[in-house]
């Protein structure tokens, strides 16, 4: 019965780790069709960070760690195993939901200075850049190829 359980839990892991399809931007469910503004500005400093989990690696962890615990031993056993299991499981999930990000601080063409954080690597000091804004929010930054 528990190699059932392990064997669907990690098929439906397997299955929702597919579901994206493109390599393309991700917009938010919920503001992909709002008017987005932009505003064209040139990097002046920019120093990696790194963006924590927002919880959803710890929840996943914990629960495949659970799973997979529970499966070890017996009786009581069993139950400290999935203990230990969800934990484990939750500390790794968060370690592994954190992103390397730049903050990048831009000089706009209108004259004012923002900070934004971006996820992964590749902006430097002089690259001109367009910031994507929804609402108050950066959703997008892109490099401006000459």
């Amino acid at each position: 019965m528990n190699k059932k359980i392990l064997m669907s839990t990690l098929t439906a892991l397997l299955f929702l780790s597919a579901c994206a399809t493109n390599n393309g931007p991700e917009y938010d469910g919920n503001s992909y069709s709002s008017i987005k503004r932009y505003q064209i500005g040139t990097v002046i400093r920019e120093r990696p960070v790194v963006i924590s989990d927002s919880g959803a690696g710890k929840f996943l962890g914990a629960i495949v760690g659970a799973v997979l615990g529970s499966t070890v031993g017996q009786g009581n056993g069993s139950t400290l195993a999935a203990l230990g299991g969800g934990l484990a499981g939750g500390y790794a999930g968060s370690e592994i939901a954190k992103a390397n990000a730049d903050e990048l601080t831009v000089a706009l063409e209108n004259g004012e200075h923002v900070v934004v954080v971006v996820k992964g690597k590749g902006f430097a000091i002089g690259d001109r850049v367009q910031i994507i804004k929804d609402g108050n929010k950066a959703s997008q930054v892109y490099k401006i190829e000459n």
